[in-house]
């Protein structure tokens, strides 16, 4: 299958060759101008509705005012963030999917986290967040008398990335220091007045009539699995487990749990039985593990185990197990400690006590309590405080060590005992499933946008509508940016719309419209947030720039000195080329320096 972004660029050569032949031959009219794969579309339609609307030029006038303390504080942040981001790349460059090219580019379908089942809200929000902040620079442009040259869209290719207003440059020069930076200020200020309304609105009634469906969300099963293998599949809603319904996983597990026959029957909530049979499959394996990501254990000590439950009585008594992995290569008996896989920390407890830092420690007991894994070394823990001294049992590199260990406070004080380690999920390194089944997390996305009736941990407990517009800000992107999430949330498009469901005055209109008008909320404020931000970084071309400009003309303007403009230009160019450094460190410098 050809690579989308490959397809893209092909278009985009494609579409130049084609346009330049064009216009060389006049069959273009005046309207449309080319400067190599960028085309713009100027019109002059619209000046006549700016000129009406400025009329309360007062209202105008404060409201711009209003902007530009706004912009100046969003300002100073992207600056703040830009330079540290840049900073941060160079000293600790880490290439994630972020910076991959093909997601600096913001098109439905080629970028992974603008899924093109999302493409009309996408598009729709794009196209908001033009308008509104071209339309402002024009509105502000009559407002202080400033003439408009020409109005337009601008594309790459035949894809659009920008509106514009073209003011006439020497009416423009002839407004006030104030006035020209109310006009470059008008565009973000109407971009973050419509992220707080599409916000107010997806936070409040909207996402409050959507509620996730009863039953257990499947966001996918893990390859070669027992629930792939029967044919469940991302979309999937479990609504019983042997007959018996389940309304979210917590009651999902607690049915397998209870369930000892390797063959569990499921019912689905698209109608229809599978049966599953269960094998224990690892989901996730530490450096060194006993076994790797997607390799069955069939036994311990001998003994078929096929469920989580077995495995966990099998290596309760054990510190040492031999278990029975099968794997692409063939079954093979692998002899290992059964414990907490820990990391002692350099100058704490454990390891001033003799563990060796920064080396895998298998931990299988403290004074005596087993700790077959991490859960249970923290429950044993919690039974301590500082000061106490107590004997640990573990394992590095397959021999057996006891250390006598003085527990001390966290690192940031308080009153529980601290032992000095990072802990491992899992047992020996190991997280192992039964069943296969990677539960949504559909109650979590539906609780940061505002809404309720589904599980899930908040992602920011206890957050107010800023921390809850950054949760929103940062959910395209969840999946990498929050821990143990493991999922983003690009809306409720594609195979997780069936997740929710729609309730209330909202219902009326159907699950389709409900979702669908969530999603363009969603969207048209996430975009309009992203190009108001943008727009703010104080560099060339951007409005941030040229307020940058304006703001530091007026500054040196009243300071005593002779060549305001050259110190002006040295100002203005050297924030310039450090924010475009930054700008271009921060996408490219970790695949660059890595």
């Amino acid at each position: 299958m050809v690579d989308p972004l490959v397809m893209v660029l092909a278009g985009v050569v494609l579409y130049t060759v084609i346009a330049t032949v064009l216009e060389r031959r006049g069959h273009l009219p005046g309207s449309i101008r080319l400067s190599g794969p960028i085309t713009t579309l100027h019109t002059q339609r619209g000046r006549d509705f700016l000129e009406w609307l400025s009329g309360p030029k007062r209202f105008w006038r404060a409201w711009g005012n209003f902007g530009v303390g706004i912009a100046l504080v969003v300002m100073v942040g992207s600056f703040l963030l830009v330079g540290f981001a840049g900073v941060q790349a160079v000293l600790d460059p880490q290439p994630t999917a972020l910076n991959e090219p093909r997601n600096v580019l913001a098109i439905p379908g080629v970028n992974q986290f603008l899924p093109l089942s999302a493409a009309v809200e996408i598009v729709a929000g794009l196209v908001i967040g033009l308008v509104v902040h071209e339309g402002g620079h024009g509105l502000m442009c009559r407002v202080e008398d400033i003439d408009i040259d020409s109005l337009g869209l601008a594309f790459l290719a035949f894809i659009p990335v920008g509106a514009f207003v073209e003011p006439d440059e020497d009416s423009r020069r002839r407004a006030s220091r104030g006035g020209q930076t109310r006009m470059f200020a008008a565009g973000v200020t109407n971009n973050f007045a419509i992220t707080v309304i599409a916000f107010a609105l997806l936070f409040g009634p909207v996402a409050g009539s959507i509620s996730a469906v009863a039953g257990v969300p499947v966001g996918g099963v893990l390859p070669g699995s027992a629930a792939g293998e029967a044919g469940l599949e991302r979309g999937d809603v479990v609504a019983s487990v042997n007959g018996a319904n389940v309304s979210g996983s917590a009651e999902f597990d607690a049915a397998l749990a209870g369930a000892d026959d390797r063959t569990v029957r499921v019912g689905l909530k698209r109608g229809g039985v599978v049966e599953i049979g269960r094998e224990l499959t690892v989901t996730g394996a530490t450096a060194g593990a006993p076994a790797e990501v997607n390799a069955t254990i069939a036994a311990v000590n001998g003994s078929a185990v096929y469920t989580e439950q077995a495995f966990r009585s099998a290596i309760e008594d054990r510190s040492v197990a031999t278990l029975t992995v099968r794997e692409d290569e063939g079954t093979s008996n692998v002899t290992t400690p059964i414990g907490a896989y820990t990391l002692p920390m350099a100058g704490e407890a454990f390891a001033d006590a003799g563990a060796p830092a920064g080396e895998a420690v298998i931990l299988t007991s403290i004074d005596g309590e087993r700790t077959v894994d991490n859960a249970a070394l923290s429950s044993a823990l919690d039974g301590y405080a500082p000061g106490d001294e107590v004997r640990i049992v573990g394992y590095v590199d397959g021999e057996r060590r006891t250390w006598d260990v003085t527990l001390r406070s966290p690192p940031g004080g308080g009153e529980s005992a601290f032992l000095g380690v990072s802990v491992q999920p899992g047992v020996s390194g190991l997280t192992v499933d039964d069943l296969g089944v990677d539960v949504y997390p559909a109650g979590t996305f539906l609780g940061a946008i505002g809404g309720s009736g589904g599980e899930g941990p908040e992602l920011l407990p206890g957050g107010g509508p800023i921390r809850r517009a950054y949760i929103a800000l940062v959910l395209p992107f969840a999946g990498l940016t929050i821990p143990g999430i493991g999922y983003s949330f690009a809306g409720f498009v594609g195979p997780v719309a069936g997740f929710y469901e729609v309730n209330g005055l909202l219902g009326t209109l159907g699950t389709g419209a409900g979702l669908f008008l969530a999603n363009l909320l969603f969207w048209t404020a996430w975009i309009n947030l992203i190009i108001g931000q943008f727009n703010c970084i104080p560099t060339y071309p951007l409005d941030g720039g040229h307020i940058l400009r304006t703001s530091t003309e007026t500054v040196v303007s009243r300071l005593p000195i002779e060549d305001g403009r050259t110190v002006t230009r040295a100002v203005t160019t050297t924030i310039s080329l450090v924010m475009l450094a930054g700008v271009f460190l921060m996408v490219f410098g970790p695949r660059l320096l890595a």
